[in-house]
């Protein structure tokens, strides 16, 4: 198997694919059209024009692996980008969008931030203050 460590990105074409397209298909699409190295060990993600199939593309250090997965009902919640012709996204949202999910619904937690002892009374103060609003 294949792991996502913190370094890996996770790249998702944009445009459907043709589904029929194996590793040298692929490998061609991550090239010439995503612009990025198939064999840089970062994850990348397509879909058919229907959204309702994905395939994987990884390079693990010895071998590409291609994974599929073909929905019974319904689609995928495929993200637009916003310039170019992929997206780069976290871990948890591949997690989210293989699972079904929007990420576009979807909202993330704001990071917490480390306080000073002397600040951590006035700090949970004020989080009190919103929560009861």
């Amino acid at each position: 198997m294949f792991g996502l460590g913190p370094a890996t990105k996770i790249y998702i074409a944009v445009e459907g694919v043709d589904m029929r397209k194996g590793f040298d298909g692929l490998f061609g699409l991550v090239r010439d059209r995503l612009g990025q190295d198939p064999l840089s060990g970062h994850l990348f993600l397509f879909s058919n024009c229907a959204r309702s199939r994905l395939k994987v593309l990884v390079w693990d250090g010895s071998g590409l692996w291609v994974c599929a997965k073909r929905l019974e009902k319904g689609r995928f919640r495929w993200p637009a980008a916003q310039d170019g012709s992929c997206v780069v996204m976290r871990p948890e949202e591949l997690v989210m969008l293989i699972n079904g999910l929007d990420l576009a619904e979807a909202r993330p937690r704001k990071n917490w931030l480390r306080r000073l002892p002397g600040r951590i009374k006035h700090f949970c103060h004020s989080m009190c203050e919103k929560d009861s609003q």
